[in-house]
């Protein structure tokens, strides 16, 4: 669907341009609804697409839909250089729209969802499935089998731990954040916000991006929480987060001990990417 563009506001599809914008907040990315029409339905006439783009919102609201409701207007530049309001959706609202422009070229996102929601259901009759449909995208994506079997176990790890959130009344959302950023702070020294923006990342996923060592402990620090969570059995969230941060210090110890002992930082600025590719130079050399 999308290429990356020298100039990060602006996504290539199909040779067209569609403006965008990123969310640092949110961590959502808002793409230009105009130019995502104009692309679909080949119209390179901006008014146009447009007056597509007007006749189409009025019917969604007479059909009752939410999504025209869920559309921000954001500033953009224009062609002109100028900047202007224009109307924008996150990936989740622009693929709803999608679904209500009858494009030969929307055909392909139509048949994403179709499949992406197929899979659901399947996983929710059998999670075995979700695990070895993970396996199978993690190794395509190019991780090496040893990351994979940690990053699968953390996710494991990850479960029990906002089962027991769940279980001393914290609310999934804004408190398993604050709870996850303290458990971050104590072991890594850095926000997940801050661990992000190490690893030079906007809405991936952090763990996706963490060295096996940074795993290891990541899960050490969310296993230390769940067992001190379950022998203090806190009762709010000011309790929760002490708990997450003595959960956080023990692997916070474990780190450093390790930085001591090896003379290097085990917290580094190596994402995906660079943890591919040492894994292709791998391959290659055997």
């Amino acid at each position: 669907m999308e290429k990356q563009s020298k100039d990060k506001t602006i996504a290539i599809f199909e040779r067209n341009q569609i403006r965008r914008h990123w969310d640092e907040d949110k961590e959502l990315w808002y793409f230009s609804i105009v130019d995502v029409i104009a692309a679909l339905t080949e119209q390179p006439d901006h008014k146009r697409a447009q007056s597509y783009w007007t006749t189409l919102k009025n019917r969604l609201k007479q059909e009752g839909s939410e999504v025209v409701t869920k559309c921000d207007q954001l500033k953009m530049r224009a062609s002109d250089g100028k900047y202007y309001l224009t109307d924008a959706a996150d990936t989740e609202a622009m693929l709803r729209l999608i679904q209500s422009i009858p494009s030969p070229n929307a055909e392909p996102f139509k048949l994403w969802l179709a499949r992406v929601g197929y899979e659901r259901l399947e996983e929710t009759a059998d999670p075995e499935l979700a695990i070895n449909r993970a396996l199978k995208t993690y190794l395509q994506k190019g991780y090496s089998r040893e990351w994979v079997n940690q990053r699968l176990k953390s996710i494991e790890i990850r479960k029990v731990l906002t089962d027991e959130w769940e279980k001393r009344g914290a609310k999934e959302g804004l408190e398993f954040a604050i709870l996850t950023d303290e458990i971050s702070k104590a072991w890594a020294g850095l926000t997940t916000k801050q661990y992000k923006s190490l690893k030079g990342l906007k809405k991936e996923n952090l763990r996706d991006n963490m060295t096996n060592l940074e795993l290891v402990l990541n899960m050490l620090a969310e296993t230390a929480t769940t067992e001190i969570s379950q022998k203090r059995e806190p009762k709010n969230l000011d309790e929760n987060r002490t708990v997450a941060r003595e959960g956080g210090t023990v692997a916070g110890n474990a780190r450093k001990e390790i930085e001591v002992k090896t003379g290097k930082n085990v917290i580094t600025s190596k994402n995906a990417k660079a943890l591919r590719g040492k894994e292709q130079k791998k391959l290659k050399s055997k």
